[in-house]
């Protein structure tokens, strides 16, 4: 149901300006493919869209003894998801439908469930389950999809590399626009003082805590020490190469290591050796120690305003091809660090003896 809520997400963002444009709601279906405006881009990112998508409903076909229907049951399922987010499109002017969209959905969906049926013969989703069990706690779902949702939240263009959470300026335009005229204005502690850009110390305060995030994480999951290294040099690797990505995406290939100023090569440096100081410490230390360094990153990421050139990047993303994962993209950037800390609240809350 969550992946399902993502598609719908990212199908129907922004979600403002519905109405009737006076066409039929099925004119996409009978249009001549492929369409005159199309790229390589839409093609590939509509196909990997929905993969997961049919694995996901294979895979719960396949564990609930559905074996026989499965495949036909998750590629009709994506299809139709698919069909309705086109036709709800076509009420929403800055969305075009599309039968290429719904014909390469409508793959991803059979692909992702062909890949799960295979897997499953192969034995490997059986593997993966054995390898989790030894190698993470009995329980750690959440915090894998955490970890698995932090390169994909670095996609969407951020001030600082790896720096999540930067909502409050956001949050008070968008306050003042709703409550302008209202009472509410007088009530409402506004800041006076104008936001004050970062230092290149502090820049390099926030990488190395935007990094040392995860890899923090991820020691809450598992004990032994040589995992967690391995788990630490995936989780950095896997960081730097989605910032690289979002930076190329951005700007053009040629700007992929644009980011990589001196502040932000000792804020890795030293992500990288905290890291390791902290390969020794105990589960729950470990939760105690990110929630420090969240709240750390996110007071120092809250106080600085976001500059002009950063806001024609996100114009670029919410105005271009990018426009499909634009809300996406913002939200989980938004988001991901609160996520994480009320699951590390929970976590705490929990009765967790440490393993011998």
């Amino acid at each position: 149901m969550l992946y399902i809520a993502l598609i719908v997400f990212a199908s129907l963002f922004p979600f403002d300006g519905w109405r009737v444009q006076g066409i039929s709601p099925w004119v996409f279906v009978t249009a001549p493919l492929p369409p005159p405006y199309w790229t390589w881009f839409d093609v590939n990112t509509n196909i990997v869209g929905y993969v997961p998508l049919g694995f996901l409903l294979a895979l719960g076909g396949l564990r609930s003894g559905w074996r026989a229907w499965s495949i036909p049951a998750a590629f009709l399922s994506g299809a139709a998801l698919s069909l309705s987010m086109e036709f709800l499109q076509i009420y929403l002017p800055r969305r075009v439908p599309s039968n290429l969209d719904f014909v390469l959905n409508a793959a991803g969906a059979l692909m992702g469930a062909l890949l799960a049926a295979a897997l499953e013969r192969l034995g490997a989703l059986e593997r993966w389950s054995v390898f989790r069990q030894r190698w993470f706690d009995q329980q750690p779902h959440g915090g894998l999809v955490l970890i698995g949702l932090w390169p994909i939240a670095l996609l969407f263009p951020a001030t600082l590399p790896f720096s999540l959470g930067q909502v409050l300026e956001r949050l008070d335009k968008t306050l003042d626009e709703w409550l302008e005229g209202t009472p509410f204005m007088d009530w409402l502690p506004l800041r006076e003082e104008p936001l004050v850009p970062l230092m290149p110390s502090a820049e390099m305060l926030c990488v190395m805590l935007g990094l040392l995030a995860p890899c923090l994480l991820g020691y809450m999951l598992m004990v032994h020490r040589g995992r967690r290294a391995v788990l630490a040099i995936v989780v950095i690797a896997a960081g730097i190469a989605a910032t690289a990505l979002s930076s190329a995406m951005a700007y053009g290939p040629n700007h992929a290591w644009a980011w990589n100023t001196l502040p932000t090569q000792a804020g890795i440096v030293a992500a990288i050796l905290l890291a390791v100081c902290a390969l020794p410490v105990p589960r729950r230390w470990c939760a105690v120690l990110l929630i420090l360094v969240l709240m750390w990153q996110l007071n120092w990421l809250n106080q600085a305003p976001l500059n002009p050139y950063f806001a024609d990047t996100l114009q670029s993303w919410e105005q271009g091809r990018f426009m499909r994962f634009y809300g996406l993209g913002q939200w989980l950037g938004w988001a991901w660090p609160y996520a994480v800390l009320g699951y590390v609240a929970l976590r705490l809350t929990q009765r967790q003896p440490e393993p011998s």
